[in-house]
């Protein structure tokens, strides 16, 4: 972990420096070979199409009783545990989340946030300051003019200026933001899983 830690920290330092295109892309290609090859570390273990098939159920419905994904796969529901319980071992499910629409809770402006960094090293630090503005609830590592993408929920306008000039903008290591507000969200959905329930039957 202090191993890419530190790799990551010399690669954004790269990417200041010099901002050109190469380096982006291997960045990227970097920070992929590492989660590719965590991945078959932690698997070594090829989903087949049961796998595929329950977490389609899943993806859909995670409160699905096991039992009727067991008569959808035709296997025991001791079968169906003993995979999802694999698949959380091994790092495939993550867990399962509750989701609440925002605009419920008076979160009515949604908006992301671009951010760069004045000194690469500072990066851990950043985003453990992030990580306590509750305002944040997605961070990614980007392409492009900016080191970070940010997305917010805030209850208005007011509320997201307040945000960005009194707390992320006061982050030592944040060099500059730049905003966009979303008017609509026009699609939002989980990630794509093959649909064998609706597929068509080869015989």
């Amino acid at each position: 972990m202090l191993r890419f830690r530190n790799t990551l920290i010399f690669l954004l330092k790269v990417k200041i420096f010099y901002r050109e295109h190469i380096c982006y892309i291997f960045i990227i290609f970097f920070l992929l070979l590492l989660k590719f090859q965590k991945i078959r570390v932690m698997s070594g273990y090829q989903i087949d199409q049961i796998d595929q098939k329950i977490l389609s159920f899943l993806v859909k419905n995670a409160r699905m009783p096991f039992l009727e994904i067991a008569r959808e796969c035709g296997v025991s529901g001791a079968a169906i545990h003993q995979r999802v319980k694999k698949m959380e071992n091994l790092g495939i499910i993550t867990g399962s989340r509750l989701l609440v629409k925002p605009q419920t809770l008076g979160l009515s402006v949604c908006a992301f946030v671009g951010v760069s960094l004045s000194q690469a090293n500072l990066y851990p630090e950043v985003i453990a300051a992030l990580k306590n503005i509750s305002e944040v609830v997605e961070c990614h590592y980007i392409t492009g003019k900016h080191a970070l993408m940010l997305k917010l929920y805030c209850f208005n306008h007011d509320h997201l200026m307040e945000v960005l000039l009194n707390t992320i903008q006061k982050i030592p290591g944040i060099e500059q933001t730049e905003t966009w507000i979303s008017l609509d969200q026009a699609i939002e959905r989980q990630i794509w899983v093959k649909d064998y329930a609706n597929a068509p039957q080869h015989r």
